[in-house]
């Protein structure tokens, strides 16, 4: 089943992975450093994961499976001088280095930053750590659970009882698996760019921060949108049908008001029926609906099975999704007809199903081979291993740096956040953005902190795209982008004409990345999608819910930055080859491509059947008494107590020789007695911190590392956002800008492009453009 090239075999120009000759060392566990380096891996690196004499502990999780997929494996026990040596042997012939290891543990085995700059000054060092390089919390255990919990994320959702819920789906870790990716291929281009190494660090704090940037901001002077934000008990459009199941709806259920089945359904509701609906969103803030009265319409779902609804809101375009339990979505023939999925023979667990990869590029990923078994391929890789001249600087390191993607013009025809997220931080490394909108502007635009966590760094130019007059305006930015990014349905770009045909006359070298729902094959191709959708077809919304519960949709918008984030892995991809083979290329991502991979903790075997999934209990606390929440007399703690010795020490800190006391023994104790407690033990350990929306940016040490940023909005003067996802060190970021008004840049982009005052006036009056008054042409003022 190994795709890697058999000896004397030859590869065309077209077939060569876009990360040939790319090696890298990975050194890392958990979700974010292995998932990032199979990726890497399948688009053509060869990594060798270094694993220590027992083994990476994630070893037990039938996850390790796929997160290791097209790897190498080697042991080495870096204790051992001779195994340390033989480390940086290997280290001489990599590329890359990831690597989890806290500042202190990286200086005590000679794997610090300064000391790897010095002895190998071409590598590339991505740490994957719990906080950031710089961050005062930089030493802190990183479990996924703890940084959930000491950065506030369990307060943002709403569970199925009062208090913080743990989430089952490994936010902070799922966000970090595609900055550890991006930060290893945007240090990459600086080094071809530069002709040195040097390092990107990134965690999963900045992981769980992405999706959070839509909701924690604040400012100055805010419009009453961005004051407001979005509930934490919004209805989210989860609805329970006659037959048990749930389904998600989004999109304009109002338009199927007259039809037969909904008009019978909604009146046919009784008092007792609708009294319990009422009860069951009492909690809940309401969405606009096609019923004044929202219990209504949680009555009348009841009224069909799911099947029935499915049936009719997929035949009116409604987009919509039933909420499937975990595993369900590797049996999905629209995520099999986009290779989503890859079928093999394992050589223990027989033929078996399990994610592919989430986007497609040229060449294409592809299977190399199975997670390596322990040290399968020791004496294959380190027989092998020579030590290489260490690579010419042909950079000078006097000269002043700049940030990764200088150079790179992007013209964003995003709408929401799947689309323009990228765009974002493709800007925040440095690329000039520019957001070409509508002149109503983006939909998301009513939604003001939501469209401000997606917007950082670009210039806004607002074309009627309809209007024959402007096109030459959107043709000559065209003529000069190196990317074009959206995520408009496919038909919509067709009858706008910026598909990517259209687009790859005018400019034969664009990198141009589309975006979608369901991919871009099978039946589903161009069928409308939203974030909820895939939380339900993922699994992840039954999930979170647990046992006994209803489900949950995690409000922080995950899959739309997952599909994001995959994009932005593409695109930088497809720059690589285009600096490589001179071609531009048509790349696609989907949120579905990126929810089959959310859930690669499993796969799917030949029976159907799946490997057991750690669920979470009916009150949302934890997988198990060693990783779980526990509520306190004054608050909430944390525990990761995930090593025998750590729960022992936890049982005695407790008082209890049995888990099945643990939560009476400690439901009396204080939190700040019990957490010091566990810290002289050895335990890891955190307080649930809640309400962190303003707190985070009170706390000075966030504002230290970079992760909270501040700079003048046009109208709502100081914004505070989340700041870098990446920290280069060495290497600058473009975090200064604030996101941008509607036509902000109109004038200033036309200008640029030779239009004078009478011309840009004559198609603001004619509606072809759309600019802020403030930023008018002179002649137009006043």
């Amino acid at each position: 089943m190994s795709d890697r090239p058999t000896p004397g075999s030859v590869e065309t120009p077209e077939q060569v992975p876009i990360l040939d000759g790319i090696r890298i060392v990975d050194m890392s566990s958990g979700i974010p450093g292995p998932v990032a380096t199979h990726l890497l891996a399948e688009a053509g690196a060869d990594v060798i994961k270094v694993e220590p004499p027992g083994g990476d502990p994630m070893r037990k999780s039938p996850g390790f499976e796929t997160w290791n997929r097209s790897k190498r494996g080697v042991v080495l026990d870096l204790h051992d001088p001779a195994d340390r040596s033989a480390l940086d042997d290997l280290l001489a012939s990599a590329d890359v280095l990831v690597h989890g290891f806290r500042p202190s543990d990286a200086a005590k085995h000679g794997l610090d930053d300064e000391g790897l700059k010095a002895q190998f000054p071409g590598l590339v060092v991505c740490s994957m750590l719990g906080y950031p390089v710089g961050h005062a919390d930089v030493e802190r255990p990183g479990h996924d659970i703890l940084v959930q919990a000491r950065m506030g994320l369990m307060d943002e959702q709403r569970g199925n009882r009062e208090g913080p819920i743990f989430l089952r789906l490994p936010v902070p870790s799922w966000g970090a698996v595609y900055l550890v990716a991006v930060g290893i291929l945007a240090r990459l281009r600086v080094r071809d760019r530069d002709g040195r190494g040097g390092v990107v660090h990134t965690s999963l704090l900045q992981g769980a921060l992405a999706p959070m940037m839509q909701y924690w901001a604040r400012a100055e002077n805010p419009s009453a949108s961005f004051a407001r934000g979005l509930p934490k008990n919004m209805m989210s459009g989860l609805y329970e049908c006659g037959d048990g199941r749930w389904i998600h709806m989004m999109g304009r259920f109002d338009a199927l008001s007259k039809l037969p089945m909904v008009v019978r359904a909604l009146e046919g509701v009784t008092p007792e029926e609708l009294e319990r609906a009422r009860a069951d969103i009492s909690k809940l803030a309401p969405v606009p609906s096609l019923s004044n009265d929202p219990a209504v319409l949680v009555a009348a779902f009841r009224k069909h099975t799911a099947d029935e609804w499915l049936e009719l809101l997929w035949a009116n375009d409604v987009a919509v999704h039933p909420s499937d339990p975990p595993g369900e979505v590797l049996r999905s023939e629209q995520a099999r007809v986009n290779d989503y999925l890859t079928d093999f023979d394992h050589p223990e667990l027989g033929r078996i199903t399990q994610a592919g990869t989430p986007f497609e590029v040229s060449p294409a990923s592809r299977v190399r081979g199975p997670a390596p078994k322990l040290g399968q391929h020791q004496a294959e890789v380190m027989g092998a291993v020579e030590r290489v001249p260490l690579r010419e600087f042909s950079g000078n390191s006097s000269d002043p740096a700049l940030p990764p993607l200088a150079g790179v013009r992007v013209v964003d025809f995003g709408n929401y956040l799947a689309g323009p997220f990228a765009p974002m931080l493709m800007a925040d490394l440095g690329a000039e953005v520019i957001k070409l909108e509508a002149t109503r502007g983006d939909a998301m635009r009513p939604v003001a902190r939501s469209f401000c966590g997606c917007q950082r760094g670009k210039r806004s130019i607002a074309l009627d795209l309809k209007n024959p007059e402007v096109r030459p305006v959107l043709e000559e930015l065209v003529r000069s982008a190196d990317v074009v990014h959206h995520n408009l349905r496919y038909p919509a770009a067709l009858k706008l004409r910026i598909d990517y045909e259209s687009l790859r006359e005018l400019n034969p070298d664009l990198v141009y990345c589309h975006t979608s729902s369901y991919g871009p094959k099978g039946e589903r191709k161009d069928w409308p999608g939203y974030d909820q959708l895939f939380q339900a077809c993922s699994g992840w919304e039954v999930a979170g819910g647990g046992p006994e519960n209803p489900p949950i949709w995690h409000r922080m918008g995950m899959m739309d930055h997952q599909n994001a984030l995959s994009s932005l892995v593409a695109t930088l991809l497809a720059l690589r080859e285009r600096d490589r083979s001179g071609r531009g290329q048509f790349l696609k991502a989907s949120i579905l491509g990126a929810s089959v991979l959310s859930m690669s903790e499993l796969y799917l075997r030949a029976d159907g059947s799946l490997p057991d999934f750690p669920g979470i209990d009916s009150r949302q606390t934890g997988i198990d008494p060693g990783y779980r929440i526990y509520e306190l007399a004054d608050g909430w703690i944390a525990v990761a107590a995930q090593r025998t010795d750590h729960f022992q020490a936890f049982l005695a800190v407790a008082g209890v020789e049995k888990a099945e006391s643990l939560e009476e023994a400690l439901s009396g104790r204080s939190s700040g007695e019990l957490l010091d407690a566990l810290g002289a033990a050895g335990v890891p350990a955190e307080p649930v911190r809640t309400e962190q929306e303003n707190g985070f940016f009170d706390r000075p040490e966030h504002r230290a590392a970079g992760v909270a940023v501040a700079y003048p909005h046009f109208e709502m003067g100081r914004m505070e956002q989340v700041g870098a996802f990446w920290n280069f060190v060495d290497v600058p970021q473009n975090l200064e800008q604030a996101p941008p008004a509607l036509g902000q840049h109109t004038v200033e982009i036309l200008s640029e492009l030779g239009y004078g005052a009478s011309q840009i006036e004559a198609w603001v009056e004619s509606g072809a453009v759309a600019i802020d008054d403030r930023y008018a042409p002179t002649s137009m003022a006043g």
